[in-house]
């Protein structure tokens, strides 16, 4: 099961390793997607912190990672095509795979309904 942060990430764990990414309603947000700088494979970093970097045709925009852990495995596929974060970024355009230092921390994150609900707050 997906979960959602307040900063438009999803993370889905899947045993001690969590997938994270950026929401659709990010994706759309940003617009056409031109760029994207991967977080290194071997870091060991802290919810909240800055893991990525998107660059759009309107902006650019900082990724946050939603749990604390270490990088073990980055999408290399959205270095040569980061449009597919337009067009499936809940999917197979997901930016890291983290080995969770403290699962606890998914207990702050929303659920989809949760998360849906608070983008027409």
């Amino acid at each position: 099961m997906k979960m959602y942060s307040e900063k438009h990430q999803w993370v889905e764990l899947e045993g001690e390793t969590a997938r994270m990414g950026i929401t659709e309603y990010a994706a759309k947000q940003l617009g056409d997607i031109v760029f994207v700088e991967l977080p290194t494979i071997g870091d060991q970093v802290t919810g909240g912190d800055s893991i990525a970097l998107v660059e759009s045709v309107k902006s650019s925009s900082e990724i946050y990672t939603p749990v604390s852990g270490e990088i073990l495995r980055v999408n290399e596929q959205l270095t040569d095509t980061p449009e597919q974060l337009n067009g499936d970024p809940e999917g197979e355009a997901w930016i890291a795979e983290l080995k969770v230092a403290n699962a606890e921390e998914l207990d702050e994150l929303m659920t989809e309904k949760e998360y849906l609900a608070s983008l027409s707050n």
